[in-house]
């Protein structure tokens, strides 16, 4: 199994959708910075619904040594931009992004990047579920933005729909 790093999104969305749990089944390891941390404690502040990463011993906290200087003028979060950088100090591992501008940064440095929805056909691939369909209109329910074709082509690719 490989391991990852975490943005604050697909911890957010996957919490959201009951199936957090499944990162420990598809990666031996699961690291998020503290930027990450900081982000869902905000969020728990104002009152959303929010993993607490202490509850998840199989999330560890790890820190990148430094973030490109170039990346700092981009319109990233700072749980994208750390979370790319330790992915950029650990290229071997998975980073999980869900936000368009930081996928396409972390894909151009050549990393290898998976959303919540490729989580998601990772878990039915690997016998998680049966079924995602239902959990991505959980998703877009719980606040997640999926287009009509995106979600066409992601069931189409988990065989539970034409395409």
């Amino acid at each position: 199994m490989p391991d990852a790093i975490s943005n604050t999104s697909p911890l957010l969305y996957l919490y959201r959708g009951g199936v957090l749990e499944w990162l420990p089944q598809l990666f031996n390891e699961t690291w998020i910075p503290n930027a990450v941390v900081l982000e869902l404690q905000e969020g728990r502040r104002i009152g959303y619904d929010v993993p607490n990463p202490s509850d998840y011993a199989w999330l560890q906290i790890v820190e990148p040594h430094a973030v490109p200087s170039e990346w700092l003028t981009l319109d990233l979060g700072a749980g994208e931009l750390a979370a790319t950088a330790l992915a950029l100090e650990n290229p071997d591992r998975v980073v999980l992004l869900d936000d368009g501008l930081a996928r396409r940064i972390a894909q151009a440095a050549g990393l290898k990047v998976w959303g919540t929805l490729k989580v998601l056909l990772e878990a039915k691939g690997r016998g998680l579920t049966e079924s995602i369909g239902p959990l991505i209109e959980h998703l877009k329910d719980a606040g997640m933005w999926i287009s009509d074709d995106v979600r066409r082509r992601v069931l189409a690719l988990a065989g539970e729909g034409k395409g």
